[in-house]
């Protein structure tokens, strides 16, 4: 019997489980976390903050879904791993072998390193734990105060906006989110936060939080204004947990190395999801995704290999459907942007390979809700932001992922106002005819 343990119980470590059950029934699968919630929703907690979505729909998984995986839970952190002895060492001193072992412990909130930062009313959003303690927190609350950047400072805002309470977001750099979003992009979404009642402030930052009694009574600015608050919440980034790799010798950079079967550099080690720094074929560099599809799928094919079935992880371009100042918002490929002073590496529902900037020439129609932004190459368009109108969202995925050649369109896309969306629409529209044709006199 093969013994397989895996570290981690979020999206990628159970899309492990589920890869290796599916080919090998008798092996014995162990489930090593520290989160009391196990398996849930991450993206979810953005619509629990807001209350649009109830807590028992962010759980995936029911009780029959835990017992075909035939899995053993172990509720513990890890204390070391023993790769010479092929033993997983728990904080409960309890000694765990194995055969295979997968490395999906994700990637933690980088702290707020500033005095104050302790006190009781800082909130940062890692887990569903941390969400409940913010709601809590909101309902004794009537003003609270949110810094950093990224998807997650905005799932804060909004969360705590919807609930009542009066929001300060403060903002070191000059708009929001800039190594993704264009300006006009920023601020579209700024002013639908503002619409919603949220306060914002640039070129500013928090550089201390007040406290009285432990707790927090709100927060001095750079500027030198002091902010009443109730409750602070920050997002400044997030950090692979390497740890426990790094302390065994298994390389890591910014994340945990692996090449395309997810296999670090030791034998019979494999690492999938936030933690796991992959191959990106566009770039030509190992990069992190803290992304939900691309973390499944990492897990689903470690767990095909560690269960001898090889397999190969194919770094498709970024793609991410998320919700911003409620506006839908699709983001795919390099879309390029510049630095960003709110946050500190990646951020949560983020992709480093949406940062880079193509060699590209930028597309774009629609300046106010519904917006196309394309960056078109000399054959392919390399990456794309749809806002509003979801019609091209699915689309533009496929045409940017499976590298479909538009020349016969570029010059159109580039001429100055040209209605692009049109342009797609009927240039996808004939390019899918074709391929379906093309299907149907294959078979």
């Amino acid at each position: 019997m093969t013994h397989y343990a895996i570290i981690g119980t979020g999206v990628a470590a159970i899309g492990a489980a589920e890869a290796i059950r599916s080919v090998d029934f008798t092996g014995d699968i162990s489930l090593i976390g520290e989160d009391p919630f196990s398996y849930y929703s991450r993206p979810g907690l953005a619509y629990y903050l807001t209350g649009e979505l109830n807590e028992n729909l962010l759980f995936p998984y029911q009780k029959e879904d835990y017992q075909k995986l035939r899995a053993r839970f172990h509720r513990a952190s890890v204390r070391r791993i023993l790769p010479d002895e092929k033993v997983v060492e728990l904080d409960s001193s309890v000694r765990l072998p194995y055969d295979r072992l997968l490395i999906a412990t994700g990637a933690q909130a980088i702290a707020l390193k500033i005095p104050g930062a302790g006190l009781n009313g800082v909130h940062k959003l890692d887990h569903l734990s941390d969400a409940r303690a913010l709601l809590a927190n909101a309902k004794r609350g009537r003003t609270a105060l949110v810094t950093g950047g990224g998807i997650t400072a905005l799932e804060l805002a909004e969360g705590l906006a919807a609930r009542g309470v009066k929001v300060h977001y403060i903002m070191r750099g000059e708009r929001y989110w800039p190594n993704v979003l264009d300006e006009i992009e920023s601020r579209i979404i700024e002013s639908l936060l503002a619409r919603e009642g949220i306060h914002l402030y640039h070129k500013n930052e928090v550089i201390e939080i007040l406290g009285k009694n432990g707790k927090v009574i709100g927060a001095r600015l750079a500027d030198g204004r002091n902010l009443r608050a109730d409750l602070i919440a920050y997002a400044i980034g997030i950090a692979p947990r390497i740890d426990p790799a790094q302390e065994a010798g298994i390389a890591c950079e910014r994340g945990i190395l692996v090449d395309q079967s997810m296999q670090t550099n030791l034998p019979d080690i494999f690492s999938a999801g936030d933690v796991a720094q992959v191959y990106d074929p566009a770039s030509g560099k190992h990069v992190l995704d803290s992304l939900w599809a691309p973390a499944r799928e990492q897990g689903r094919i470690a767990g095909l290999n560690m269960a001898g079935q090889p397999s190969a992880y194919q770094k498709p371009a970024a793609f991410n459907v998320t919700r911003l100042a409620g506006l839908t918002t699709t983001i795919i490929g390099a879309v390029g942007g510049g630095r960003d002073d709110d946050l500190e590496g990646i951020a949560r529902g983020d992709s480093e390979t949406w940062r880079q900037l193509p060699d590209a020439i930028v597309a774009q129609g629609g300046f106010e809700v519904n917006r196309l932004r394309l960056m078109v190459g000399q054959k392919y368009i390399l990456g794309a932001i749809v806002m509003g109108d979801q019609k091209l969202s699915s689309p533009l995925q496929t045409i940017v992922r499976q590298k479909v050649d538009i020349t016969s369109i570029r010059h159109a896309l580039l001429v100055p106002h040209a209605p692009i969306a049109d342009i797609l629409a009927e240039f996808w529209g004939k390019n899918h005819a074709l391929q379906s044709l093309q299907a149907l006199g294959e078979t």
